[in-house]
């Protein structure tokens, strides 16, 4: 078990060793449309590529989410296998929707992992990226 501390540092250290990794702009945030990103996310027990769309207004929330879920099939040929929710819950209470995919057995408190979650993110997060690209004037016709 790692101290607040220890653990705080090796997440920073998991971090810049993937930006070093793997250098290169991702969207994420930056997908012009307020409220929709796509994240990067690792604990203790797996690692998750998502698309979160995140409007406080339910049925704008709804509407880009059925936006991009008319497009699922095509979303499976470049990501692969993925979950969604339209109601997704976070920890702190707010209700948003998620498309995601997840990689279990892995951790970033195990440096032996690392490279494994590196090549997870780099893959998934590149079909999320070219899928958007593709799609991203349909999407953005709300």
């Amino acid at each position: 078990m790692f101290s607040k501390q220890e653990a705080q540092q090796l997440k920073k250290e998991f971090w810049t060793a993937f930006g070093r990794s793997f250098p290169r702009k991702w969207i994420l945030y930056d997908t012009k449309i307020k409220d929709m990103a796509f994240k990067f996310s690792a604990d203790n027990k797996k690692a998750e590529v998502s698309l979160d769309i995140e409007m406080k207004d339910e049925i704008f929330r709804n509407a880009y989410y059925e936006k991009i879920w008319s497009l699922e099939d095509i979303l499976k040929d470049f990501t692969g296998d993925f979950h969604k929710e339209e109601y997704f819950t976070l920890e702190n209470g707010k209700i948003i929707s998620r498309i995601w995919i997840e990689k279990h057995g892995v951790s970033i408190f195990n440096k032996n992992t690392w490279q494994e979650i590196f090549e997870f993110f780099v893959d998934k997060m590149d079909g999320f990226e070219r899928f958007y690209y593709e799609y991203e004037d349909f999407i953005k016709d709300i």
